[in-house]
């Protein structure tokens, strides 16, 4: 599976909005049949970074990243960023998430 994390530095103006602002671009990606889960989070230490982790199966990431959506999300966000988003992208063993070991509750 391919393994994303993206992290968006968001214009002070748009960090309450943002939500609405990616909501066509992750309601689309989430009905892709290649996507395994895309999901948003706040940073706790930075209020204006917003943190996405997605993963695609092996035949999921090309047509994703192809699509009319994809290109349409980003230039929906392009005028409420600060930076150029930094990404981890990684083709990676599996299918979805495990167990953490260390931290098993019974």
């Amino acid at each position: 599976m391919y393994f994303i994390v993206v992290k968006f530095t968001v214009k002070p103006e748009s960090v309450e909005n943002w939500a609405e602002i990616v909501r066509p671009f992750t309601e689309a990606t989430r009905a892709e049949a290649g996507n395994l889960w895309f999901d948003w989070s706040r940073s706790l230490e930075t209020p204006n970074e917003f943190v996405l982790v997605e993963a695609f199966t092996e035949d999921g990431a090309g047509p994703h990243v192809n699509s009319a959506h994809f290109a349409a999300g980003l230039d929906a966000m392009r005028p409420h960023l600060l930076s150029t988003p930094k990404i981890v992208s990684r083709q990676v063993d599996g299918e979805g998430w495990d167990a953490m070991g260390e931290l098993a509750i019974d």
